[in-house]
C-alpha cells in the first residue's frame, strides 16, 4: 500500500492533473527527510491541512551528496520515500534530482508551497510558479543536523 504513494515526476503530474479537474488543491513541500523527526511530521502534518493532497518531493541520493556532503544521505532515496509514504498526512511523494525542486514544481503545478520557518520567503524556490507559499515555523531543537549530532556524542565521536 506504501508503495502507491511512491510515483516518478511525469505519472504524479498526470495524476494530479485529474485532481485538479475534480477542485482538489495541492501542497506541495521537499527536503532530505533524511531523519524523520518531531519536526518534519509537525510541518507535514500542518501542510497537510492546507489542502486536500500533500505532495513531498525528496532531494534523489547524488542530489543529497551535493548539498550535504559524501557522508549524507543516511538512507536511500527509495528507503526516505518508503517511510514518507508511510505517514498519514503525506498523498504523494516524488523525487527530483536537481538541487532544486524548480523544475519539479514547474511540472507538478501545485497550488500551494511550504516551506520551513527558516526561509525567507525570497529565498523559496518556486514561489513564481505557485499561488501561495506559506512558511511553517521550525520546531525548536529539533532538526536532522542536532539528530546526527546527538547520536555522535552518544557514540563517542
Amino acid at each position: 500500500m506504501t508503495h502507491q504513494k511512491i510515483f516518478n515526476a511525469v505519472a504524479l503530474a498526470r495524476l494530479l492533473a485529474q485532481e485538479k479537474c475534480r477542485g482538489k488543491i495541492v501542497v506541495f513541500t521537499n527536503g532530505v527527510y533524511d531523519l524523520i523527526h518531531a519536526g518534519h511530521v509537525t510541518l507535514l502534518e500542518k501542510s497537510k491541512r492546507l489542502g486536500d493532497l500533500l505532495i513531498v518531493g525528496i532531494n534523489s541520493d547524488a542530489s543529497v551528496k551535493r548539498l550535504k556532503g559524501p557522508r549524507r544521505p543516511l538512507a536511500s532515496q527509495k528507503d526516505r520515500a518508503l517511510v514518507l509514504a508511510a505517514l498519514e498526512a503525506v498523498d504523494y511523494v516524488t523525487f527530483f534530482g536537481e538541487d532544486t525542486p524548480y523544475e519539479l514544481l514547474r511540472q507538478l503545478k501545485p497550488y500551494v508551497l511550504v516551506k520551513g520557518g527558516d526561509y525567507a520567503v525570497g529565498q523559496i524556490v518556486g514561489r513564481d510558479i505557485v499561488r501561495k507559499v506559506v512558511r511553517i515555523p521550525l520546531v525548536k531543537g529539533r532538526s536532522t543536523s542536532n539528530l546526527i549530532r546527538k547520536i555522535l556524542k552518544a557514540y563517542g565521536h
